[in-house]
């Protein structure tokens, strides 16, 4: 199923998502972001939201524009937070600094070469972070991509981009369910 296809099966009650799918996942919508990075961000975030046809659309989506490298770099990027988000969200929930002492030891290459370029990525995990709730990890990403001159527009459109696609797949899923 493409994307127009799973978007018009969204319920009339969720009219407003299917607007601003639409305006999230336009060039001009996300203000701040190029097509390449709206597309590597709404697939990472679909991956983080769990709905197996929504990434598959909008995988179908971004390949429009992205390379097969890049699309497993959007895919690295949701991995990696998968992982980060929960170590380190519970390192900061547990308020007590020696485990921000303590070596992390968890391997991460595919950061030093993910497919996409370095603010892309940073992007993406900025959006998987925001799904996943970490804000230890929203803080670091957000400071990476704002010292590589995104702008705050640039980041609030991808948490936006973040926020509608989980929104989507949180919706599809319930209309799955109570079918």
């Amino acid at each position: 199923m493409n994307l127009t296809e799973l978007r018009n099966t969204l319920p009339d009650y969720a009219k407003d998502l299917k607007l601003n799918l639409d305006s999230v996942l336009s060039d001009t919508g996300a203000t701040g972001l190029d097509g390449k990075q709206v597309r590597a961000i709404a697939l990472a975030s679909s991956i983080a939201a769990r709905h197996a046809p929504l990434v598959s659309a909008l995988e179908t989506f971004a390949a429009e524009h992205l390379s097969p490298e890049e699309i497993s770099g959007a895919r690295a990027a949701a991995a990696m937070m998968a992982m980060n988000n929960i170590y380190y969200r519970a390192t900061h929930l547990i308020h007590n600094d020696e485990y921000g002492t303590l070596r992390t030891g968890l391997r991460m290459n595919v950061i030093a070469n993910s497919g996409l370029d370095k603010i892309t990525f940073e992007l993406a995990s900025l959006a998987v972070s925001a799904i996943n709730g970490c804000g230890a990890c929203l803080d670091s990403h957000e400071r990476v991509v704002r010292e590589h001159d995104i702008s705050a527009q640039g980041v609030q459109s991808t948490l936006k981009i973040a926020a509608v696609v989980h929104a989507v797949a949180v919706t599809l899923e319930q209309g799955v369910a109570s079918a």
